[in-house]
């Protein structure tokens, strides 16, 4: 294979045939614990886990005694063979597939962005090239630049029998990528009808451009302007923005590349609220420092640009982390988009004109490990879920990937001490610069198995085959995100009245039976919602109101129930009373007991 200019020519190995691996004695981990286990192999299938498995001869041994055992790694975000802001990327998806295989990544999924084209052409496009170069399984998010009323739905459906499902929309990068509110609406819509996923670079765009306009008026030019034209609560508003229109939709989301405490804030309150979001961020974010792009070198701090920026808050790594291991982000992508320094340069005397972009790719299983599991934030399952059980459950590829079990494809990583420094001089992409120059890793992956083939050896080498990778299909719907909305459209649609006038003289007439005051839910048929109202309060229920009661039952016209058992009393689960005070019976003149305010002998609020 040539190389394009500035990547680096490397010889393509060809493996002899693997049909049956053996792994021995070592710990394997899945999201959901650790056991001691073997792992067997065969056809590109994992077909056993166990202790002192039985297995056919002529394998190939690996020895993972004292390393653990994981699912290969999901990058679920990275930009190769991609033309944005003048330039191409340095990684073509044969050099940055093989990067991602070298840290221990063995499935990514790649943004297939293209202006100028539908979305169905710039899905053709990218899967055009990755079949003939990637080394490792690949799948592919389309971008939506520029809705169209009625094409762009039909896009997205044909597009769903193409094994898409999830569907990129831009917030920033004005008069280019982004789209209006009005425009994301549609596609929020669109993406919840079809059951597929809406993923959003959340930043205000018209913001941006506002800042930049100001800070290129006073002269600051610099690779540092674009960090001050990104503030936090840019990305935070457009955070707020997207959850908000989303939630009132119905739809699932997932906010990619969360780079601030604000943003992740803004996440975690949506969350709060009941909104279904799920929140990526990315190895930069982890394992860089933002102050760099205020480096007196102009070429080492525009090699730090990116959006939304790597935030200049050092204490902003380790939030993020901490909400990796809490759970309230669920994902980690490497947002790999690499251009060399002659492509940066373009921005040389306008930092708007900077081709956005960091590696992270090969560095993002070292790096969340050492951050996170080193720093006792995250345990060994929740690096797992962080690296690859929560995006292969997110995006519908779980378990075949993400899963370390019978039936699972056989991506599988020994994980082990390595100890290494991070250089550009030794990394495997084409970039001629590592925002991680220098950084030490203790763990790092001792050998890689993708699709049942070693790639990374016990000795350290690398061998892949270009174009051997697999198109990974998705289907639609994935449990995980859309369930909880599905229960949710089914028993708590809006609520119509109904103002006919028999309703009206129903209500005048005291009836206040089940529908008697004309409220009735808007809701499909089928829908096990039903609805109880009186004239002071509006009360949904989907469940019986007593256990053993009759079902017939009705409200008082104060509220109570009346439910008799079946011997002839009411049922004593039901409620007497209310917080206001009112009691079942107050509307008895013999009634046995009186609620009082104050005992005998006047209030006594120091003791009660």
């Amino acid at each position: 294979m040539s190389a394009t200019p500035g990547q680096k020519k490397i010889p393509i190995h060809v493996q002899s045939s693997q049909h049956r691996i053996h792994i021995k004695g070592g710990k394997v981990v899945n999201d959901d614990g650790i056991i001691d286990a073997d792992v067997f192999i065969e056809e590109g299938v994992i077909k056993q886990v166990g202790p002192n498995l039985i297995v056919p001869g002529g394998c190939r041994v690996v020895e993972a005694r004292g390393h653990y055992v994981i699912p290969g790694g999901i990058d679920p975000h990275t930009h190769f063979d991609t033309s944005f802001m003048s330039a191409k990327t340095a990684d073509d998806f044969y050099h940055g597939t093989r990067a991602a295989l070298a840290g221990g990544t063995t499935t990514i999924i790649n943004h297939a962005i293209s202006q100028g084209v539908g979305p169905v052409e710039s899905f053709r496009r990218f899967k055009a090239l990755a079949d003939g170069k990637a080394c490792c399984d690949y799948a592919l998010h389309v971008a939506i630049t520029d809705y169209k009323d009625g094409q762009t739905d039909r896009d997205m459906e044909a597009l769903i029998r193409e094994g898409v499902n999830s569907f990129k929309i831009f917030m920033a990068y004005k008069d280019s990528l982004q789209l209006v509110d009005g425009q994301i609406i549609k596609v929020f819509d669109a993406c919840k009808r079809l059951g597929v996923l809406p993923l959003v670079h959340a930043e205000n765009g018209d913001v941006i451009d506002f800042l930049s306009r100001k800070l290129i008026t006073v002269g600051v030019t610099g690779p540092e302007g674009h960090l001050q034209s990104r503030p936090e609560d840019v990305e935070a508003e457009a955070t707020h923005r997207a959850i908000t229109m989303a939630d009132q939709i119905g739809v699932p989301l997932y906010i990619v590349h969360v780079m601030s405490k604000s943003a992740a804030d803004e996440i975690n309150r949506g969350r709060a609220r009941g909104a279904v979001i799920f929140g990526e961020t990315v190895t930069a974010a982890l394992g860089a420092d933002g102050t760099h792009v205020f480096n007196r070198c102009w070429q080492h701090a525009a090699a730090h640009v990116m959006s939304p920026p790597i935030r200049e808050d050092k204490t902003t790594a380790e939030y993020l982390t901490n909400l990796l291991g809490s759970g309230q982000l669920q994902v980690t992508g490497s947002d790999h988009c690499v251009f060399l320094g002659k492509d940066k340069a373009l921005g040389e005397k306008d930092f708007r004109k900077i081709p956005n972009g960091v590696n992270g790719v090969e560095e993002r299983l070292a790096i969340i490990w050492e951050k996170g599991v080193k720093a006792g934030k995250l345990s060994v399952p929740d690096f797992v879920a962080v690296t690859s059980a929560n995006a292969a459950k997110i995006f519908n590829m779980y378990p075949k990937k993400g899963r370390i079990a019978p039936g699972s494809d056989a991506d599988v990583v020994v994980w082990g001490r390595k100890p290494g420094v991070i250089s550009k001089s030794t990394h495997h992409s084409s970039v001629d610069f590592n925002i991680f120059e220098g950084l030490t890793t203790e763990f790092n992956p001792i050998v890689v198995i993708a699709g049942g083939r070693v790639v990374l050896d016990e000795e350290g080498r690398l061998q892949t085959i270009q174009g051997s990778g697999k198109y990974i299909p998705r289907t639609a719907h994935p449990h995980i995100a859309f369930s909880r909305l599905i229960q949710r459209d089914l028993n708590l649609g809006p609520i119509k009245v109904d103002r006919s006038a028999a309703a009206v003289e129903a209500t005048k007439a005291g009836d206040v039976r089940n529908g008697a005051a004309g409220i009735t839910p808007k809701k499909p048929i089928g829908s096990p919602l039903s609805i109880v109202t009186n004239l002071d309060n509006i009360r949904v229920s989907d469940a019986p109101h007593s256990p053993g009661g009759s079902s017939s039952g009705s409200l008082t016209p104060t509220g109570f129930h009346k439910i008799q058992t079946r011997s002839g009393v009411r049922s004593q689960q039901d409620s007497g009373f209310k917080l206001t005070g009112q009691q079942i019976d107050d509307d008895r003149l013999g009634r046995t007991s009186v609620k009082l305010h104050q005992p005998p002998g006047g209030k006594s609020s120091g003791i009660w």
